[in-house]
């Protein structure tokens, strides 16, 4: 592996240094987010201002196409950027889905009216975009989804209902995987749409989490018409538009572990006592200290691993597949470790015990869930085992059934 940039690539990120430096507000503690303090509304039209400074620079999707809104640049240059960003402070999880998964299908997918309508608003930060794809009796089983679309004419009618849609409650559109034939086998007979969260019938639903943040919601559809010209792809290929989309986010999440975080640990063991000492005297919390700090470099090398690629212009390996597994589940080992230092007091808010448990409080709560975004630990295990070490497929007892015969609800 090479961990240098190339004279191209270092002049890339000095520019990109000197823009965010000059436009950007650098992050002065490790959990200090956007907006710190301010209303929904206020914090939303800041993030639009950022989203638009940063596209009317090139910087929003460096790797589209220049007639799409993009830079035309390198998945590098990409890589680069988000290194650089990660210092300041930007909005999170605000246009990811958009800019990461939803205008990308509408790119790849839609007719050129499409895309001439939607690309440039979407990168600019107009508009934002969910993915509707998961129900509740289809998480993992993407295939299994129940909500219905109907053609009438020109249109298409929507009823059902999903959950877990990041976003849907300040969202404006969203990619609708619905079923449009019931006689096929179940991934045969699913669609894609684009579809306006304003339209009469579709009723959003926040989900009140633990943390005390709502950002997942319930979405609910009742003879919602959409447009034909409004279908991404052909008719009965959703399961392939699906993928694409899947594809996305399952590299979006996996690079998402901090760096930083046996530092923080180490710190909070300074100041736990543990058996009237400090905690960080005891061999075993060195022990799991160590173990964070190398789960952090796994992750770490295998994204390296994939960059060296890049940067020769050749395409990640199937190594890659890996990386959202661990860093899901190291970040989940990490901070119940953070809890345990605290002992009792651990389940106290940081406003209590301090600022410098805030960041690992928020992953401890937030953890679990990234253990199914994007696919679950199980489903990415299959994956790796049958497309990346060649095992033999799991039996399926569904597959060429119709849906019609699996779905007895």
């Amino acid at each position: 592996m090479d961990f240098n940039d190339s004279p191209d690539e270092a002049a890339f990120r000095a520019e990109v240094r000197n823009w965010l430096s000059a436009n950007g507000q650098r992050r002065t503690r490790p959990d200090e987010a956007f907006g710190e303090g301010l209303d929904e509304a206020a914090k939303l039209a800041l993030a639009k201002a950022w989203q638009a400074k940063k596209a009317a620079a090139g910087y929003a999707a460096i790797t589209w196409p220049r007639e799409a809104g993009g830079m035309g640049g390198t998945a590098m240059q990409q890589v680069i950027y988000q290194q650089e960003e990660a210092a300041y402070l930007v909005p999170q999880m605000i246009f990811e889905v958009s800019i990461g998964m939803g205008l990308p299908t509408v790119m790849r997918w839609a007719a050129p009216e499409l895309k001439a309508r939607f690309l440039r608003p979407g990168l600019a930060g107009e508009e934002i975009w969910c993915q509707l794809f998961s129900e509740p009796g289809a998480g993992s089983d993407t295939g299994a989804v129940r909500t219905r679309a109907m053609r009438d004419g020109d249109e298409w009618v929507i009823n059902g209902q999903k959950v877990w849609t990041s976003s849907a409650h300040f969202g404006d559109f969203g990619i609708l995987l619905a079923r449009t034939d019931r006689d096929k086998p179940k991934q045969d007979g699913l669609t894609m749409f684009i579809v306006d969260l304003k339209a009469p019938g579709v009723e959003i639903r926040p989900i009140h989490q633990m943390s005390g943040d709502s950002e997942f919601n319930e979405v609910f559809f009742t003879d919602v018409r959409i447009p034909d010209q409004y279908r991404l792809g052909p008719e009965g290929g959703g399961w392939k538009v699906m993928l694409s989309t899947l594809m996305q986010e399952r590299l979006s999440v996996g690079g998402n572990l901090p760096t930083d975080l046996h530092r923080q640990l180490i710190e909070l063991a300074r100041i736990c006592v543990w058996d009237e000492r400090p905690a960080i005297e005891d061999a075993r919390v060195r022990a799991r200290i160590a173990d964070a700090y190398l789960d952090q470099q796994g992750v770490s090398l295998i994204i390296s691993r994939g960059l060296t690629a890049l940067s020769k212009g050749k395409t990640p390996g199937p190594e890659m597949s890996i990386t959202k597994l661990v860093a899901a589940k190291a970040m989940q080992e990490i901070s119940s470790f953070a809890m345990e230092l605290a002992g009792p007091e651990g389940l106290l808010a940081s406003e209590v015990l301090g600022g410098n448990w805030r960041y690992l409080q928020r992953l401890w709560l937030g953890s679990p869930g990234a253990r199914i975004a994007g696919g679950t630990d199980e489903v990415l295990r299959n994956v790796i085992a049958e497309r990346v070490l060649g095992l033999p497929g799991e039996i399926r007892t569904d597959r060429n059934v119709p849906f019609r015969e699996l779905d007895r609800t």
